[in-house]
């Protein structure tokens, strides 16, 4: 991977062009008295001609964000202020849908610089990422605690029975008004003032943490100097870090970059301990300079902004607004899952122990589980990967999957240009053959890429905008030397089903308000549809078709997918275990007021003491994500809902049972699950849409069974 380096002018060199202006710049004609060639029009300031809204990346420039911004939030605010300001008394076309027709331009701009944030930054993106996040969390504000227009989405609300609107505008409705209560707009004017400035040091401090983790990330990158230190690790795998060596100008030596997580996947291959202990410690220091400092003012400003709001904790404000419903829910969740997992837990911590002659480190835990799996079920996991080829897993694996139970199809359109030279755009089409939408798989890792895998809409479904979705799937899958194939693992290969089933949530939508579309769901559910999603990998029809070799064609012998599934039960203790250590690091964060949380030089141990309190300090199995370097939380919107995979997981489970035991066939029960819960959105209650499908409330037996554990007394 090569440093992105930005030729564009950066945003402290340039002069911001007035509200509205094209950028351009004066040229030695302009000094002569010629009159120059106008400069070309700023790309978001109209809709995008190419086929589904695709932005026109080729004519994007950084140059473009600045004013596309300063006119997307004038517009916008210039729009909300007709609205409040119209004669007559409100209406729901006057009022709700001329809101959500607001702000076009800043809709445009804000998907695509977000999207290069995370997927290919360089510094001219980070200092306008840091100067223009504020603003725009000042700008929310501006709209959320607007008075004039909170007064006529509050007399709508009142009056809301008598207006004759159907459900999904009544939905809509509800939501904004909602948010704007939750927001504070019933506030005094100190109040609020209060509260835009924690908003905004908090849209400051949370673009910090993601800067900082980027920076420790890549400079924790574990670095060898000869392949025999790399023993244990597929061949491919060592090409692979070499080639990554010499993209960061390391010719001749190796470099194992870090994915997000604590446990790096080459734990579970590399044979020398020594190497093991350091690529962990490089995993797990990440961060704890200054991003622990910066987590702790983070907790502090949300644990206020909560006092504020009228709630105890912030878990308590974020909670309510989710299915969830309360702490007390999650606390119950908690509390039937920690038990069963560390049960689980231990019983395959004595396996590894008799394996390993003795106690297990962290550093090791996956490296002796991979040798019990071997040993209990034959299985070597690097003997799957030649398997599982990134292309074969992609079209005969994801895309067929979706084909099997959806009846969509896809067409890769090399006509359509995305964002990276790495991403490429395919054309989905629907069952009919009519059009459904673009998907772009965005799959290699590189330097200007943050680590994780993620889902994010470039153009979002909405009826009364006219547009149909734009998906982009990232994953970070190391890059081979030129002309070798791409060679997945297991955990990628689920990783790639979960990430579409994301993809899956914003492609199918069919609503009319952007508000409500696609992924616009309570945190703790949007998981849920992209978890049922993982179950195509091992559904054997579809294993069958995409597990071949990649250079003989053959079928992946039909006894290792029986193997893998017995042998990834044997994990479940520790993935449990990892997970909601995670979980509940988080939720202590947020569940205490200002003042019981610790100084800036104190988040390990109240990590510690958190962990402790909770059963789960597993002295060899750390968090999945530590304080500094969970992101989530402390630089993206899973504050106090982290908790939410394990939730989702308890309907993900059940649907897979419903999936298999309902008695209709794949593609009848897809589209029982694409009407009724896909498609649907925020424009039905999440968990109505659930109980449509399901036919009943959620169930938590199947997930208990599926982590191999049993309901705890």
């Amino acid at each position: 991977m090569t440093s992105a380096k930005s030729s564009e002018t950066s945003p402290s060199a340039a002069t911001a062009p007035e509200p509205g202006a094209d950028a351009g710049s004066a040229t030695a004609s302009d000094a002569a008295g010629r009159h120059p060639d106008p400069a070309p029009p700023n790309p978001f300031f109209s809709t995008s001609e190419l086929p589904y809204g695709l932005p026109p990346f080729a004519r994007i420039h950084h140059e473009h964000f600045r004013p596309a911004f300063e006119r997307g939030i004038a517009e916008q605010l210039a729009e909300v202020a007709a609205i409040g300001a119209a004669p007559g008394p409100p209406t729901f076309e006057n009022t709700v849908e001329a809101l959500e027709r607001s702000g076009a331009v800043l809709r445009r701009v804000s998907a695509v610089f977000f999207n290069k944030a995370n997927a290919d930054t360089d510094a001219a993106t980070q200092e306008l990422e840091a100067e223009i996040v504020p603003r725009l969390a000042a700008h929310e504000d501006a709209l959320l605690l607007d008075p004039a227009l909170f007064a006529r989405l509050e007399a709508l609300h009142e009056a809301r029975a008598t207006l004759g609107l159907d459900g999904e505008q009544l939905r809509l409705l509800e939501r904004l008004y909602a948010a704007r209560v939750r927001a504070g707009a019933r506030l005094g004017p100190a109040q609020r003032r209060r509260l835009r400035e924690l908003n905004a040091e908090l849209a400051r401090r949370c673009t910090e943490f993601r800067q900082n983790l980027r920076a420790d990330t890549a400079a924790a990158a574990l670095v060898v100097d000869r392949a025999e230190e790399l023993a244990g690790l597929p061949d491919d795998e060592i090409a692979a870090a070499a080639e990554n060596a010499r993209a960061l100008g390391r010719d001749g030596g190796y470099v194992l970059s870090l994915l997000n997580f604590t446990s790096q996947p080459q734990l579970a291959a590399l044979e020398d301990p020594a190497l093991r202990e350091r690529l962990l410690a490089a995993s797990t220091g990440r961060g704890r300079g200054a991003n622990g400092a910066v987590a702790v003012t983070v907790a502090r400003l949300r644990a206020e902004r909560a006092a504020l709001l009228g709630h105890p904790t912030h878990a308590s404000w974020q909670v309510a607004d989710q299915t969830a419903g309360t702490t007390d829910a999650v606390e119950e969740m908690f509390d039937r899952l920690i038990g069963p997992a560390l049960a689980n837990a231990e019983r395959e911590a004595a396996a590894l122990a008799e394996a390993a002659g003795g106690e297990v480190r962290p550093a090791d835990w996956p490296f002796y589980a991979e040798r019990v799996r071997r040993q209990r079920y034959d299985l070597d996991a690097a003997a799957l990967r030649p398997y599982l080829e990134l292309e074969a897993v992609l079209r005969d694996g994801v895309f067929h999957a979706a084909t099997l139970v959806y009846g969509i199809t896809f067409t890769e359109r090399p006509d359509l240009t995305a964002y990276h030279p790495d991403a490429r755009v395919f054309e989905v089409h629907d069952a009919d053959g009519g059009p459904l939408g673009l998907y772009i798989g965005d799959f290699h890792a590189r330097e200007s890429k943050r680590g994780g895998a993620w889902m994010n809409e470039l153009v979002l479904q909405s009826h009364l905008l006219g547009q149909r979705p734009v998906v982009v799937n990232n994953l970070n899958i190391a890059k081979p030397a030129p002309g070798e194939p791409v060679l997945l693992n297991w955990s990628e290969v689920t990783t790639l089903f979960h990430e579409f089933g994301h993809a899956l949530h914003g492609l199918f939508s069919d609503v009319r308000y952007p508000l409500l579309a696609g992924t616009e769901v309570p945190r703790d559910f949007v998981e849920f549809p992209s978890q049922v999603n993982e179950m195509w990998a091992e559904w054997p029809e579809v294993l069958a078709r995409y597990a071949r070799h990649h250079r003989t064609g053959e079928p992946m012998p039909p006894e290792l997918p029986a193997r893998l599934r017995e042998a990834e039960r044997f994990g479940e203790g520790f993935d449990s275990v990892e997970h909601l250590a995670a979980a509940v690091l988080d939720w202590a964060w947020h569940t205490v007021p200002a003042d019981q949380l610790p100084g800036a030089d104190g988040a390990e141990a109240f990590e510690a003491a958190a962990l402790e309190r909770y059963g789960l300090a597993h002295p060899a199995i750390p968090p999945r994500y530590r304080t500094g370097y969970f992101a989530h939380v402390f630089g993206g919107g899973y504050a106090a809902g982290y908790y939410g995979y394990r939730w989702a997981e308890v309907l993900d489970a059940d649907t897979v049972r419903w999936f298999r035991e309902n008695g209709q066939t794949i593609r009848e029960s897809g589209e029982v699950f694409r009407r009724e819960l896909l498609s649907r959105g925020n424009s039905v209650d999440p968990m109505a849409a659930f109980r449509a499908v399901v036919g009943r409330d959620p169930d938590f037996a199947p997930l208990l069974e599926r982590r191999g554990a049993t309901a705890a007394p």
